[in-house]
């Protein structure tokens, strides 16, 4: 079958845009091992040419005394020096991702339940929409003969799963707490290779498709079948999950009241998985957040309340990209408040942003020698920093702050 490399580099493209990297790093090494072959065998037929013994298409020579050079030998394919360069750098994007975004496969197996405060429970959900199916895991917490007061919906990481989001978090804990119900839903293998949200694809960025409304629909089912308000409904999410929560702090205000991001990066700030490694690395540009500071034509007047942590050390997200999500939500408004804290756990800097009202719409906790991990966690869950601030309970205490 002839083999045709633009189409195959093409192919390559079309797996990258649609959150495929394994299967597109596959596709592209095979083209560059295909077109390695042609190279080598043009050219050992160029030199078998050369030493025959038969000059068929050489011209007679005029002077045996002065050799001519032999011509360099051209690509096998038109343009391959070009296309090679864009695959090599494809590669080595891919390559460079897979030890720190999470772009390796995920678990090989679930991990174990976390466990839980006596009374409560964990049930297995599923929650079926117009965009699409997740399976999800639900904490309920002990003695709430209404119901719970609150939903959290949590959003795990690359390569993470409910259960180990669960347990690093510790969120259930905090939850039972206070009353509150929490949802993890789990990206499928089928939808991305590794469990990563696909916060970078078009289609996951905006209201009434893709991801976005699978988790609002399942946010909403779920405050129907406990009669919550928006009031009552919040997101938060680590990596991956935390630019995925922020991409649904800014389309669906008409759902979620607060979102915490940790680790996560600000909505549009990528296209495709190119563009997410150069946001990851250098930093990604904010996108103005609609609902902060305008009406948001996707629901109410009041913006979501945002909660934002990153670490200064993490190498796997870049740390600029939480004050660019902050400045996405508040513009140019300068915080009314910042606190340094130095003592035990990470020293941060916090800062509070105030309304006229006098409520906080947002905080961002930049925390000073802190990585990819969720600040406060738990060591029994992957990418944990044990040494606080607690961001579960911080989260938390923001969500309930009155917000007028």
């Amino acid at each position: 079958m002839k083999f045709n490399f633009a189409a195959a580099l093409r192919r390559a493209t079309r797996l990258t845009r649609a959150g495929r990297p394994v299967a597109a790093t596959r596709t592209a090494q095979k083209a560059v091992g295909v077109a390695m072959v042609r190279t080598a065998a043009a050219s050992f037929s160029m030199i078998a040419a050369m030493t025959s013994g038969k000059p068929a298409t050489e011209k007679k020579r005029r002077s045996p005394a002065r050799k001519k050079r032999p011509k360099q030998v051209s690509p096998a394919i038109p343009g391959m020096g070009r296309q090679l360069g864009l695959v090599a750098r494809q590669l080595r994007a891919a390559r460079a991702a897979m030890p720190s975004a999470g772009l390796l496969p995920g678990p090989t197996a679930p991990s174990r339940p976390p466990t839980l405060p006596k009374g409560s429970q964990y049930l297995d959900r599923t929650h079926r929409g117009a965009a699409g199916t997740r399976d999800f895991k639900l904490f309920l917490p002990a003695r709430r003969p209404r119901g719970p007061l609150g939903l959290i919906v949590m959003l795990h990481g690359c390569s993470q799963d409910p259960n180990d989001f669960a347990t690093g978090t510790n969120m259930n804990r905090v939850a039972q707490r206070h009353g509150l119900a929490v949802a993890y839903p789990a990206q499928t293998s089928r939808d991305n290779a590794t469990a990563c949200w696909n916060w970078f694809r078009p289609a996951s960025q905006a209201r009434g498709r893709g991801e976005p409304e699978i988790l609002a629909g399942l946010a909403l089912a779920l405050m129907q079948e406990f009669s919550l308000t928006r009031e009552q409904v919040f997101v938060a999410g680590l990596s991956a999950g935390g630019a995925m929560a922020a991409i649904l702090a800014d389309t669906y205000a008409d759902v979620f009241s607060a979102a915490g991001v940790h680790s996560g990066l600000p909505r549009g700030s990528a296209r495709n998985v190119i563009s997410a490694l150069s946001a990851m690395r250098r930093g990604g540009k904010a996108r103005k957040s609609r609902g902060h500071g305008s009406k948001n034509p996707a629901g109410p007047d009041n913006p979501v309340r945002r909660i934002i942590f990153h670490g200064d050390a993490d190498t796997t997200v870049h740390p600029s990209n939480g004050a660019q999500i902050a400045l996405g939500a508040v513009g140019a408004r300068k915080p009314a408040r910042v606190g340094l804290k130095t003592g035990s756990g990470h020293d941060y800097r916090h800062s509070a942003y105030v309304l006229p009202d006098g409520s906080v719409d947002l905080e961002l906790w930049q925390l000073k020698g802190a990585g990819h991990a969720w600040s406060g966690g738990k060591a029994g869950g992957s990418f944990t920093d044990s040494k606080g601030p607690d961001a579960s309970a911080e989260m938390v205490r923001f969500f309930l702050s009155p917000s007028h």
